[in-house]
């Protein structure tokens, strides 16, 4: 499989929400968005099973966002992928591994999409995840951290997975 070749691509309709500290759902112009607030670390969660003809090599995570108002500062976005390992894996709790991150500069206008890329290496980073496995992958905003300098709400339009 080629590099840049899409194994998967989310919606803001496909969150299932973590238990506490989630993105809340929201409109803007009638498209779905998920707002990651300023003031909090929020997190969406996304479940899927990674294609057949995934050829072992890392992946890519591309996050189409924008600001609610903002048009200066930077958001700081992490994601993590939970692999649900046949007859192995528990889902009573969670097992993402080591969140990986990527500090992204706003856009000059409210409104306008970024696009912003965080690379996983095949192995730990992907928790061993193979192909035709279940997984779920975490996007959080990682309000918290000082490098994260937007204020008000980052709003995540797509998440595309890619093979790197």
């Amino acid at each position: 499989m080629a590099s840049t070749n899409f194994l998967a691509v989310f919606t803001p309709l496909n969150n299932e929400p973590p238990a506490s500290s989630f993105a809340t759902l929201d409109l803007r112009n009638s498209v779905p968005v998920l707002d990651f607030d300023d003031a909090a670390d929020e997190s969406a969660v996304f479940g899927g099973v990674l294609p057949n003809n995934y050829a072992g090599g890392g992946l890519t995570v591309a996050l189409v966002w924008m600001a609610t108002s903002a048009t200066t500062g930077n958001v700081v976005w992490n994601v993590a992928i939970e692999r649900h390992e046949d007859d192995a894996f528990d889902i009573d709790s969670d097992g993402f591994a080591s969140a990986q991150a990527a500090t992204a500069a706003t856009a000059s206008a409210s409104g306008e999409q970024q696009y912003s890329e965080i690379g996983l290496t095949s192995g730990a980073q992907m928790d061993s995840l193979a192909a035709g496995e279940s997984y779920r992958l975490k996007v959080t905003r990682d309000a918290d951290n000082g490098s994260d300098t937007m204020s008000g709400d980052a709003e995540l339009l797509r998440v595309v997975v890619k093979e790197s």
